[in-house]
Parts: C-alpha cells; sequence; structure tokens
C-alpha cells in the first residue's frame, strides 16, 4: 500500500498533472494520496504492534482501514482522474470506515 502511494503521487505530481489541473481536481487527488499514505503507516503500526498480540481489535483496525483505504482513497481517485462524481457517495463509507479502523485500534490501546 505505501509503494502505491508513492507511486501514485508521483505519477499524479509530473504524468497526471495537466490533466488534473485542467479538472480542477488537483486538490483531491493530493488528498487521496496524503490519506493513503496514512493509513499505509497506520497498518504498519498495527502489523507491529500484532506480532506482540493477539487481538481481534487489532485485526478489525487493520480491515477498516484497508477498506477505507479502498473507498475513501479509491473514490477520489476515480473523481480526480474522470472528474465523475458518480461514485462521490461512497468517500464518506471510506471515511466512517477510517474512523472505525482509528476507535479500533484506540479499543486495543485500552484494554492492554
Amino acid at each position: 500500500m505505501g509503494l502505491l502511494a508513492v507511486a501514485l503521487g508521483a505519477f499524479g505530481a509530473h504524468a497526471l498533472k495537466s490533466i488534473l489541473v485542467t479538472n480542477n481536481r488537483l486538490d483531491v487527488y493530493e488528498l487521496a494520496v496524503q490519506y493513503q499514505f496514512y493509513h499505509t503507516l497506520a497498518l504498519l503500526g498495527i502489523g507491529l504492534l500484532m506480532l506482540t498480540r493477539k487481538s481481534r481489535l487489532l485485526r478489525t483496525a487493520s480491515m477498516f482501514m484497508i477498506l477505507g483505504i479502498f473507498l475513501f482513497s479509491g473514490s477520489l481517485y476515480i473523481l480526480a482522474l474522470t472528474n465523475s462524481s458518480t461514485l462521490g457517495m461512497i468517500t464518506p463509507v471510506g471515511g466512517v470506515c477510517f474512523i472505525a479502523g482509528w476507535a479500533c485500534l484506540v479499543g486495543a490501546a485500552l484494554r492492554n
């Protein structure tokens, strides 16, 4: 996921920049990359925690964050590249997945 975030960020900054500027969606694309990268780092942290603890909440947190990346960042990538907002209702669902993932992570931390 991290490699993909870096690659998509670089691709957007160079190869796709003119399209994104023309569509006035560069900020949307950058937001998608940022959230993908932040949550990839969170997934790395969760993975490291799971090396020392077996926790269903940590596993659930990682699933929510992965789902959030696909729904939130994925729908923003599509919006930025196609300038079509048909998948716009999916973006908030991805945001809710991120929130649920963080809530599970906090819950796992409070349990231990």
